[in-house]
């Protein structure tokens, strides 16, 4: 059966989700061939063994610390060289595009980003986007090369399934251009003790009807009670009420969780664009006519400040 390479996504050798996903899809094509970089990549073999990955291939080097993406792209390139698969799976995060499309570029192969579902081919693996803001899916297929495919978190449940997880070491030399763009300095990130806003499996987000950054702790409240991670439209993130980091929509992040809720959100086709593919829509608004209501699962009228705090409540009564 033919092998499949998996950029695996972690820190310090705790895998996240979304290459998890990219294992169960792996295995509808071939046998998942994860390659792990970075500090802590051998720490990853176990898990990645759990569900699924036949080898591991490790390397680690200050370059992968120190300078931005192209170190990555030799070693993802070095893994091609000593595989050659049938695919190369990386999960859809902004760096991992960025490998994708690198990569891509130096094989001479096409390149399909965002996929939300593959599926084996007779002349290759298929995947399935989400096109024209969600309002239609497409099937597309490479057709040179072997298939560069970026995919989308959520757009796949984890599934364990053991395998061999051989970790074998990669040996990785850096062009010319891996020292090209160094990395001076880093400032971590305030934790929140929410889930990361693209991995997350249920998203609360506020919108213009929030009415004030002073108001967000409302959406932050039922977002807590669930376990959820915190959203916001462009209207809000511009009037500065939230974090550009947590905009949902075309200029913002796109999200594909189990279930989204939108609050005080009309509903603007930029917004629908990072949404759409969410697996259950949830809205509250009182415009009766806002457009958000012609894309939801369930709907509520209502006034975000009565329904919101009283959701919440019930979820937790609930909870025990």
């Amino acid at each position: 059966m033919a092998e499949v390479l998996v950029y695996v996504d972690h820190v310090d050798g705790a895998v996240r989700k979304p290459t998890l996903e990219l294992l169960t899809l792996a295995r509808r094509i071939g046998e998942p061939v994860a390659v792990a970089l970075g500090a802590g990549a051998e720490a990853t073999a176990a898990v990645l063994a759990e569900h699924g990955a036949v080898k591991v291939l490790t390397a680690d080097a200050p370059e992968f610390t120190d300078y931005l993406v192209v170190p990555k792209v030799d070693a993802l390139q070095a893994a091609y060289d000593a595989v050659s698969p049938a695919a190369v799976l990386v999960p859809s995060s902004a760096e991992g595009k960025e490998i994708a499309a690198r990569l891509a570029v130096r094989i001479g192969s096409g390149i399909i980003t965002d996929a939300i579902d593959l599926e084996a081919g007779d002349e290759g693996p298929v995947a399935t986007q989400a096109a024209f803001a969600a309002s239609f899916s497409t099937k597309s297929r490479v057709s040179k090369g072997v298939p560069v495919i970026t995919v989308k978190p959520n757009s796949a449940p984890v599934e364990a399934a053991p395998a061999a997880g051989t970790v074998e070491a990669l040996a990785v030399t850096f062009g010319a251009l891996a020292t090209g763009t160094k990395v001076t300095s880093r400032t971590p990130r305030e934790a929140t003790g929410r889930p990361e806003l693209t991995e997350a499996a249920i998203v609360v987000s506020g919108g213009r009807g929030v009415n004030g950054a002073e108001n967000f702790h409302i959406i932050e409240g039922l977002a807590d009670s669930l376990g959820a991670a915190v959203g916001a439209s462009r209207a809000a993130v511009d009037a500065g009420w939230y974090p550009h980091s947590n905009q949902v929509g075309q200029t913002g992040k796109s999200v594909s969780p189990q279930l989204y809720i939108a609050s005080g959100i009309s509903g603007a086709i930029q917004h629908r664009a990072g949404m759409q593919t969410s697996k259950t829509i949830v809205a509250i608004n009182k415009d009766a006519e806002a457009p958000i209501f012609d894309l939801v699962d369930y709907g509520v009228v209502g006034d975000l400040f009565a329904v919101v705090p009283q959701l919440t409540d019930e979820i937790k009564a609930r909870k025990g």
